[in-house]
């Protein structure tokens, strides 16, 4: 595996102009799986020791933290972050903090997985930002309390052990702990600032409640569904197109470059396990001067499989949910949609429910990492 880039220490004060010119990042080799602390999906901060400064909620905001130099409250400077005060010791002849000091947080996965990667953002804590950090994952059922998963009941795992950070920076981690796990910890030793959360990983639904659904979203991101590849990722990401509920602005779907070949573009799914079709959604919400013109979409039933068209080229309407029933179920593990020539959809759904094959090999899976 590619080593990590490593950030440590201060970052300069802010002197003016673009706050993100001297941001220190890195690509991480993980950051091509779904969020599972996405706020989109359901995650949510749960509890916090300390947020003095800035509210704990701010860890799972979309999109980049922002900064306002000028912006200052009765507490002091705001922060688009979690933000706690500063520790002190015990004594005016101790007045450090002891060397097992932190603030912590709990974080509620949106979804259920396997984490392959965290990134800890520090953006804009310069001065302020802690020492180092650790990350602690669990997998409880239901909808625990933060009385509850802080009992001594709960079994944390540690996903990345305490580990020095940088000021103004993307801290990422490589995670290898092979279980799924449905909430983490995020400490800060001792005390500091982070702006956001980033939580990678595979999507891991529990099979007995997909089971009693029956007939669902057999591709959706919160079943387990994924983007396996695309073929333009310029103005949007692939895996907007199943996120949940309907986009609510034209960045929220998947958007191409204009073409000026004779080619199209396509996206490649695979789902969330062998399921047989009966329906399919194609939504172009806000694309309206820029959505697909048309579309086609396939299934393959493994991957040395044959694809089959399900939905021959179709015309496309601009900001339009288009609904269509297969005459008959079909048999898939994988799909794909390909636009003519170019453009965008906002989301896709196909609706069904898995075979035998596809429910064993789900339970299975679910049992092998503590489920």
């Amino acid at each position: 595996m590619t080593a990590i880039e490593r950030f440590t220490g201060d970052a300069h004060p802010y002197g003016g102009g673009d706050p993100y010119a001297d941001y220190r990042t890195a690509d991480f080799p993980f950051t091509h799986h779904a969020d599972l602390a996405d706020r989109r999906l359901g995650a949510g901060v749960v509890a916090a020791n300390d947020e003095f400064f800035a509210q704990r909620e701010n860890l799972l905001l979309p999109g980049r933290a922002e900064f306002d130099p000028g912006h200052f409250g009765h507490k002091g400077k705001v922060m688009d972050g979690w933000e706690t005060r500063r520790r002190r010791g015990t004594s005016a002849e101790d007045p450090w903090p002891a060397a097992d000091d932190h603030d912590w947080a709990l974080i509620r996965l949106g979804a259920p997985g396997v984490v392959r990667g965290i990134v800890v953002d520090t953006a804009h804590f310069r001065g302020n930002h802690p020492a180092a950090v650790s990350v602690e994952g669990a997998s409880v059922a239901g909808a625990p309390s933060p009385g509850e998963l802080l009992s001594d009941d709960v079994r944390w795992t540690t996903l990345v052990p305490r580990t020095p950070v940088g000021g103004h920076a993307a801290n990422g981690f490589a995670v290898t702990a092979e279980r799924r796990f449905t909430h983490l910890r995020l400490k800060q030793h001792p005390d500091g600032g982070v702006a956001r959360l980033r939580v990678y990983g595979e999507i891991v639904p529990d099979p007995a409640w997909l089971t009693a659904l029956g007939t669902f979203d057999v591709v959706a991101l919160e079943n387990g569904g994924r983007v396996e590849d695309v073929s333009d990722r310029f103005y949007s990401p692939a895996a907007n197109t199943i996120r949940p509920g309907r986009s609510q602005k034209m960045d929220d779907g998947w958007e191409t470059r204009r073409r000026r070949d004779r080619g199209h573009d396509w996206i490649r799914y695979l789902l969330v396990a062998q399921a047989r079709i009966r329906a399919l959604e194609i939504d172009t919400a806000y694309l309206k001067g820029n959505s697909a013109g048309w579309a086609t979409v396939s299934v393959k039933d493994g991957e040395d499989g044959d694809w089959r068209e399900i939905l021959p080229r179709t015309r496309l309407q601009p900001d339009t949910d288009h609904r269509f029933v297969l005459p008959d179920p079909v048999t898939a593990t994988h799909a794909r949609v390909d636009i003519h020539p170019d453009g965008g959809i906002s989301r896709l759904r196909l609706f069904g429910a898995l075979t035998e094959t596809g429910a064993a090999a789900l339970t299975a899976r679910h049992q092998e990492l503590g489920g």
